[in-house]
């Protein structure tokens, strides 16, 4: 007999992350029948001007089968705690966007590094996976829940992105193959936060972004780093925004010197508390009904006796 807890934990998938769990593992199964698919799925940036489209699709292509264990497990446990407070199509709409602006990035980093170099590899390495977008989940849940403790490891979850990455790159060190994931990581991980940042428009406000000092860039970093990292995030801050935060229109955060009603830091806090509750209210829910389900079970057998 299972547990109400244990029911729990493996029940309430939403039904779009299942479906591209299935996208996941059917690329896999593609690559493996046919190996040849890898040339003209993933990205490989000396073909990606004939065949485009590998900006698309090397996000859903896993070449590993580890990756693809790891990727659909994350996809199924943190998507089902992403998306009931995001919405399904903003939920997939953060998919999409940050895979194809990862595979972008990596592209132009991927020339750029062919023409100092002039090392061929760059220019024939395959890459691809769903790894650059689970690295941006993590930074969506460092934005909902930042203060929010894991219970075995003891540490708040603001921190889970950039612990992450620092576990991807000390594998990169010791591991070749795990440099071929590296630039995804990355990417995905910034790309996710610019995402969220400054383009997510939110619904209850019908702005964009969170203009939240939790959030700031620098967070990713320890205390000590951040005076030397603010300055430099406020470059591309304002290359990002266009203007400077003291005369921003009314697309932005503030209008003149007054902030729009709900682009406050508070107003961003409120709705990371109301995201967090709703998160609560909602596995609360399901303990509840699998408890009762349970009791229910427990009756019918005892009459059945």
């Amino acid at each position: 007999m299972s547990t109400p807890g244990g029911t729990s934990l493996f029940s309430g998938f939403t039904r779009l992350c299942k479906g591209l769990a299935v996208v996941l593992v059917g690329g896999h199964i593609v690559t493996q029948v046919f190996p040849s698919a890898v040339s003209y799925l993933a990205l490989i940036p000396a073909r990606t001007i004939p065949f485009a489209w590998n900006l698309i699709s090397a996000g859903y292509i896993e070449q590993s089968i580890y990756g693809v264990i790891v990727n659909t497990i994350g996809l199924l446990f943190i998507g089902k705690l992403l998306e009931p407070v995001w919405g399904a199509r903003e939920f997939l709409k953060f998919i999409f966007v940050v895979n194809f602006l990862t595979s972008v990035c990596i592209f132009i980093t991927a020339i750029a590094l062919y023409y100092i170099t002039r090392q061929e590899i760059y220019l024939y390495m395959p890459f691809s996976g769903f790894h650059g977008v689970l690295f941006g989940f993590l930074v969506g849940i460092k934005q909902m829940m930042p203060d929010q403790e894991l219970p075995l490891l003891k540490i708040k979850v603001k921190w889970l992105p950039s612990i992450a990455l620092l576990i991807s790159i000390a594998l990169s060190l010791g591991i070749l193959e795990a440099v071929s994931y590296l630039p995804t990581v990355i990417f995905g991980t910034y790309v996710s936060w610019i995402y969220l940042r400054y383009w997510q428009r939110r619904a209850e406000t019908k702005l964009k972004g969170d203009p939240n000092d939790d959030f700031a860039f620098s967070t990713f970093f320890p205390e000590f780093l951040r005076p030397v990292i603010d300055p430099i995030a406020s470059i591309f801050h304002r290359m990002l925004c266009g203007r400077s935060d003291s005369s921003e229109n009314p697309q932005g955060h503030t209008l003149g010197d007054e902030p729009l009603p709900g682009s406050d830091p508070s107003e961003a806090s409120r709705r990371r508390e109301r995201g967090a509750r709703a998160l609560e209210e909602r596995l609360a829910a399901k303990m509840l009904a699998t408890s009762h389900s349970a009791g229910e079970l427990r009756t019918d057998a005892a009459e059945n006796v």
